[in-house]
């Protein structure tokens, strides 16, 4: 089998992520129990915030944290208290403290894919709070090398490219997000692999673009199919 470069998305497609925020965002919703508007309706209005202050929190429990106490401020329906605020900070803040859920078929894959290719793990977020979750799941010695940034765009992945050596035709971007992982990557000239997750976060959802690029690009059902086609 060619040797080939496989670059590999971590948060919801190595392990569980996203379900945490979702647990977050329902114990928010129950906290503030607002008297007219639905929690669909205020779920609305804490992703529009979250949208407006990506460019400036960028992502990650903290930053998160801060998107909750922001939306409680704008909705809430009674007189702010601090022990409230540091309730509802705690929502988010506390997600850094799950324990890491590795997906199943994960590890035995990641095992199988770095006796044959060259393993790169690709993430964004907060670097300390991304370098913890890689640290604490275990899956570190699997790679070569560990890539943390701000934001995962077509700049990113050209970069990434050209600091490896590595030749696009033989580069293939693994992950659940087609905003951050599969699009980007494609219009970078890279080969993607796009892995779905039931609970990919919303603002991570896009249409896979029509033929962005040269690469191709693999759909499979679980991370353990790369198996088969790696």
């Amino acid at each position: 089998m060619e040797r080939q470069t496989l670059i590999v998305d971590a948060d919801d497609t190595l392990w569980e992520n996203n379900v945490y925020f979702e647990r977050a965002v329902e114990a928010f919703l129950d906290f503030l129990a607002h008297s007219t508007l639905s929690r669909q309706e205020v779920r609305a209005v804490l992703d529009e915030i979250e949208l407006a202050n990506l460019g400036v929190h960028g992502y990650g429990s903290t930053a998160f944290a801060r998107n909750l106490r922001q939306c409680y401020e704008r909705l809430a329906e009674r007189e702010l208290s601090e022990g409230e605020l540091a309730a509802v900070m705690d929502f988010g803040e506390g997600i850094l403290r799950q324990e890491i859920e590795v997906i199943p078929g994960v590890e035995e894959t990641l095992a199988v894919l770095a006796s044959r290719h060259e393993l790169v793990l690709f993430t964004k977020g907060q670097p300390e709070e991304q370098q913890l979750k890689v640290d604490r799941s275990g899956l570190a010695p699997y790679f070569g090398r560990t890539a943390i940034v701000a934001e995962k765009h077509r700049a990113a992945y050209a970069a990434l490219v050209a600091e490896l050596g590595a030749d696009r035709h033989r580069t293939w971007m693994v992950g659940n997000s087609p905003k951050s992982d599969v699009n980007p990557a494609l219009a970078a000239g890279l080969n993607a692999v796009y892995v779905p997750h039931p609970s990919t976060w919303s603002l991570e959802r896009e249409d896979l673009l029509p033929e962005p690029g040269p690469g191709r690009l693999l759909v499979l059902d679980r991370f353990a199919d790369l198996r088969r086609h790696f």
